[in-house]
Order: C-alpha cells, then structure tokens, then sequence
C-alpha cells in the first residue's frame, strides 16, 4: 500500500538516528555549561561590539547587556561576552524548560524538517491541528472551552479574545478589568494595560472600567472589587461587553488572589450575561496545572481563555456560544512549524510530574519562597519583603520598593550572574519566571547571587 511522502520522513530510521545524533552533539557541547561566569578577556570587546550595534540599528540600547551565543544548559545561557548567567527571567516567560532541552531541541530540529517554516491559518500542515487537538482536549476537561485559534502572539490572541467577546455583545463595547492589567502593546491591548507609561501619544478610547485587585492587607478587599464592578455596571450595563482579567497580576506585581476573592465578581457576570475572559498568556503552564482557572478552579466560569510564552505560539480559546462569525479573526500566520512541534513536546513533558498539587512545579514554589524568606530572616533582614506568587511566578520586594532601589539591584544582580526582571508599581518588585528544570542546587547558586547583590546596594 502507498504511503504518503510526510509519513516516510517521520518514519524513517536514518532521518531519526541523525537528528538524534545532531542533539546529543549538541547536547554534549552544552554540557560544559556548568554553573555563573563572569565576562572573558577575550571575548568582552567583541560582546560590547555586538550590544552597540543592536542599539545602533534598533534606535535604543538593549536593556541589559544580553546577546546570547545560542548556547546553554538548563537553567545557565552563554553570553557573547563570554559570561555564563544563571537564568531566571526567561525571556520573559518563553523558555519553560530552560536552555538547550534535549527533547524540546529534537522537536524543534524536527519540525523545521517541515516543507514550510510558517503555516498559517488557509494552509495549516497536521502540526496545527494536533496543537489545536492538544489545547482543546486539555481545557474542556475543566471548563466549558471547546475551541481554540492559533496566533503568533499574546497580544494578537488577546486581540482575537475581544473582538469575539464584542462581536458575541454587540454593540456593547465597555471592558472591565483590575487596575494594573497587563494585556500587551498593540493599541488596543495598550489601551487595556494600566501603565500610563506603555502608550505615551497614544489615544485614549476610554472603554476600559477599573476595578481594585484583590489586597491580602485588607478584610474588605473582596467587598471592594464587588462593590465596584457593580458601579460600573450600573452605570453602563447594556454597554459592558467582557471582564477580562489575568487570574494573577503580571506585570502589575505578580499579585496572586484566592479563588473565593474572584467567585462573587464571576457570579455577577454571569448574572448580568458578562463575558469572561482569562489573560493566561503568562500564567499558562506555570500555575501548578496547565491552566490557572484549573488550579483556582473557576473553569465553570470561562468563556474565552488567551495563552502563549510556554507554548511557543498564541491561542484564543472559547465556548461554543463565542466561537466567531467567518472573517472575524484570521491571519496569515499561526505560528512556525519549528514553535508548534516545541510547544507540543513542551505540554507532553509538563505531565511528567510537573503538575499537579505534588508535582514539581509545586515543589520548585515552595523551594524558592522559602529560600528568600530565609534570607529576608537572616542575612537580609527586612530587605526582602513579601515573597509571593503562584507556582513558577515568584515575586518578592526589595528594599522600599523604590524604582531607583530596584533597578539598582537587578543591575547588580545581572553582574554577579542573575537574570531577574521587575513588575508592579509602589511597590516595584523583583521577579522572577523560574523554569521548571530547576534543580534544588541551582536555588542555592541564585540564593547566593541574590544575598550578595542585596547586601552590596544595601
């Protein structure tokens, strides 16, 4: 019987031994990768060259002095300068499995073996819908979600996210969301982040109501976010098309809520017939479950769910009764070949024991809580306040929380080999998106670089 050509290559014996031969080479290579560096002699000017010309071609200066060589090991990448960090920001929230993951390399090798590098939404190859098969699967099992739209991005599926949600509402057109929202950087996304200073000259459309985020300092916390989330709609009711909200703060500080903080505002939308919608795109896969309405067990509630970083591509996940009219949502691209069959091979390997209650992610979040409670305990007293989060999200305040403090220190952080990143506002927080393969060791190595650089702009 005839086989098909695509099947031959998947099955056949010699493309399979020589990928797998190109991946141990590599893989043998990285393994001299093993621990912080500072910059070498011989490579410094050449790093520093690299740096000016990004900046000169790009109109402004990377923010750390980061060019990678395409090397790493785990949780360590190589740097132009021939320095080796210890990563802990992860490109902000891509690189789940850290750097050069043997399986997650193979599948990429693989899926750029592919006839195309971009497949699209008119002329997908199987990738896509295994993917989509993947997502759907995974998310009915807990909430209503039945169908999913692939997209490059977080930003465009969150794009995609509300024009169902106002197309299912119309004409309503009004958003809710909590006050310190991130939601990307087009300019509608713009418009419903709370950052003043991410659309500078931009329009302002007002369609976006605030509503307080949940303060574990106060009692009526709750009672407060209810209360005004009722305000607006009664002020707008027949003009309020979605609740969009990211089940923890990202950028605004990596805030986490307990479940009966979101249920009475959820109730209420769906009394009122509100749209609900979940901005997973950075808690997706790093929650202690895939999904975050999964580990707060809101699912129920869920009309429409956006992910993307861990997954290597975006996607819009809805209901039935939101799946969109022909030509609302489209694009030329939904993805690479390459970023589909890493993010598939990167969902199959989260349930190796990375999930669940007792799964490792759980494991790593109380590991790395702990470790900088003991510092904010001992050597570090009082200057590391307010450690948190949720899962592989982990936040904590340094100092008062001041914008010159902590810039400061993650500067000084970088130095000594430690990749973290900021969010929030008053108080500015330290954060870190810590990759899944971490080992209790290299907690220690960051415990080590994190004391060091906290007492040295103390």
């Amino acid at each position: 019987m005839a086989q098909l050509i695509g099947h031959q290559i998947d099955e056949s014996t010699q493309v399979t031994k020589t990928l797998q031969q190109l991946v141990d080479e590599v893989t043998k290579i990285n393994h001299q990768i093993t621990g912080v560096k500072p910059p070498s002699a011989e490579f410094q000017e050449n790093g520093k060259k690299q740096i000016e010309k990004i900046g000169q071609f790009r109109g402004r200066p990377l923010h750390y002095p980061y060019v990678g060589t395409g090397a790493g090991n785990g949780v360590y990448v190589e740097l132009e300068d021939g320095s080796v960090k210890l990563d802990l920001i992860n490109g902000i929230g891509i690189h789940l499995m850290g750097h050069s993951h043997p399986r997650v390399m193979a599948a990429t090798v693989r899926g750029a073996l592919s006839d195309i590098v971009n497949q699209g939404n008119l002329q997908p190859n199987r990738e896509y819908g295994q993917f989509l098969e993947k997502l759907a699967t995974w998310a009915g099992r807990k909430s209503r979600l039945k169908y999913a739209w692939l997209s490059t991005c977080g930003t465009m599926a969150n794009e995609n996210a509300l024009k169902m949600a106002r197309q299912k509402l119309s004409p309503a057109r009004m958003v809710i969301s909590f006050k310190n929202a991130f939601a990307g950087r087009s300019t509608m996304m713009a418009e419903l982040t709370d950052n003043p200073a991410y659309k500078v000259g931009l329009p302002e459309y007002n369609e976006i109501l605030r509503v307080p985020f949940y303060d574990k300092k106060d009692p009526q916390s709750g009672e407060k976010t209810l209360r005004a989330f009722k305000e607006h709609v009664a002020k707008y009711e027949n003009n309020i098309s979605v609740f969009s909200f990211e089940p923890m703060l990202g950028e605004g500080g990596y805030q986490a809520a307990p479940r009966e903080f979101f249920l009475p505002v959820l109730d209420f939308c769906k009394e009122k017939k509100i749209a609900v919608w979940a901005d997973e795109v950075q808690t997706f896969s790093r929650t202690g479950e895939l999904f975050a309405f999964e580990t707060l067990d809101i699912g129920s509630y869920i009309d429409l769910c956006t992910i993307a970083k861990t997954a290597q591509v975006g996607a819009t996940l809805y209901t039935e009764e939101f799946n969109p009219k022909p030509g609302l949502i489209a694009g030329t691209f939904s993805g690479s070949t390459p970023a589909l069959t890493a993010g598939m091979e990167i969902l199959q390997i989260l349930q190796e024991g990375y999930l669940g209650p007792e799964g490792r992610i759980q494991q790593i979040h109380k590991k790395f809580i702990g470790m900088l409670n003991h510092l904010n305990e001992t050597t570090c007293r009082g200057l590391l306040t307010d450690a948190g989060g949720m899962g592989l999200m982990i936040a904590v305040t340094p100092y008062q929380g001041k914008k010159e403090q902590v810039d400061a220190l993650l500067k000084r952080m970088f130095q000594n080999g430690l990749i973290a990143f900021n969010c929030g506002k008053d108080p500015i927080r330290v954060r870190f998106l810590v990759p899944a393969i971490i080992q209790d060791a290299d907690i220690e190595v960051a415990k080590t670089i994190i004391e060091k650089s906290i007492l040295e702009e103390a």
